[in-house]
């Protein structure tokens, strides 16, 4: 998506990519956070695959969701996820990268260190990710070199994807195997979590910005 602005007459808010240093996700709607009743706007249509077993994929996105809410509640970018291996959440993870000022400590990469303090490495093989938003590119590699079986996601990640949106590392010819991967469970509740955050002072950030005059805009 694009920058933190006000529209002109509307004192709502839309992301665009030129105000997003202290935010690291594009997110998979329109600049003025699209609108669902567009005929051309498929990104809330489910795959298939999903609408197989929906009830059981949006049980285990609602625990990633829940995980998020708490990443907000601390201050962090409430970007979650857990991993399912038989049929049950054994890891979860949560953005820490304001808290440790450190760009590597994505949800993912902590819950994969959370996973491996209990089972071998191949068992990723039988193991599912189910994460907020679409891995970033950083995190896709790292899911497909460590044998994942398969990625759900909330909203899609424009700016740095690695599912698709900009690269499809997941897929990709490549000296590991791919894994399949699905996006928009919970879409919609994905990306208010990161508006709620975007509305707040991120302390962290090079260049702190007054964002006190802003409000939450609910459509999505």
């Amino acid at each position: 998506m694009a920058s933190l602005q006000d529209s002109p007459g509307d004192s709502s808010f839309v992301l665009n990519d030129k105000d997003v240093k202290d935010f690291p996700f594009s997110l998979d709607s329109d600049d003025d956070m699209g609108s669902t009743s567009d005929p051309a706007n498929d990104k809330d249509k489910l795959h298939p695959e999903v609408l197989k077993d929906l009830e059981t994929h949006q049980a285990f996105m609602r625990q990633a969701i829940n995980v998020a809410e708490e990443a907000l509640a601390g201050g962090e970018t409430p970007v979650a996820c857990v991993l399912v291996y038989s049929k049950e959440v054994v890891a979860r993870g949560m953005n820490d990268t304001n808290r440790s000022l450190n760009g590597t400590r994505h949800a993912e990469f902590l819950a994969i260190s959370e996973f491996l303090s209990k089972f071998p490495v191949s068992k990723m093989k039988e193991t599912d990710l189910y994460v907020t938003v679409e891995p970033c590119i950083m995190c896709a590699s790292a899911l497909r070199q460590y044998g994942i079986r398969c990625v759900y996601f909330g909203c899609g990640n424009d700016r740095f994807g690695g599912n698709g949106s900009v690269l499809a590392v997941h897929s990709d010819k490549g000296l590991e195997e791919g894994y399949p991967s699905y996006g928009g469970i919970f879409r919609k509740e994905a990306i208010m979590l990161l508006r709620r955050f975007y509305i707040q002072e991120n302390e962290n950030a090079p260049n702190p910005r007054a964002k006190g005059n802003r409000e939450l805009k609910p459509v999505v």
